[in-house]
């Protein structure tokens, strides 16, 4: 083979180099285990129930030496979950999160707006939440991206 010939061969498997790993990456995801719970009342029961939930399930796979990520998403009522004045598990949310980096708490901003609408106040969220637009919408976005569902 010539030198037009070999560099024309490295330059074409540099180019696919960003396909493979592509690839990989979405291999190891379809293998990751992933679930989506979520809560929608105003009941620390039901929070507590999701919180254990994810505990276990984390715990389960934890000892199997296999990686799972875990989203809580909270609408409705249930975002008094990760409200920094009504939360009645705000401490175990602080524990949880600070032992598992794979435990995410999502916020539905509807719910936020139209509660800060009818309180005429600001609602704080607690720092463990990251809000996202809509909490039907990204539990719908989950489940379409293969993640399971489950309602405690």
């Amino acid at each position: 083979m010539n030198r037009r010939g070999t560099l024309a061969a490295l330059v074409g498997l540099f180019a696919t180099l960003p396909v493979l790993q592509r690839g990989a990456a979405a291999a190891e995801a379809k293998t990751a285990h992933r679930l989506a719970l979520h809560v929608d009342q105003n009941d620390a029961a039901v929070m507590s129930l999701a919180l254990g939930n994810a505990g276990n399930v984390q715990s389960y796979f934890d000892e199997r030496g296999e990686s799972v990520a875990i989203e809580i998403v909270a609408y409705g009522p249930g975002l008094h979950m990760l409200r920094q004045d009504s939360s009645p598990v705000k401490e175990r949310i602080a524990a949880m999160s600070e032992k598992n980096p794979h435990l995410v708490f999502s916020a539905c901003n509807n719910t936020k707006q139209r509660m800060e609408a009818i309180e005429g106040k600001e609602i704080v969220l607690l720092p463990q939440a990251k809000l996202v637009p809509a909490g039907v919408v990204r539990l719908m976005l989950l489940q379409e991206e293969g993640w399971a569902y489950v309602r405690p």
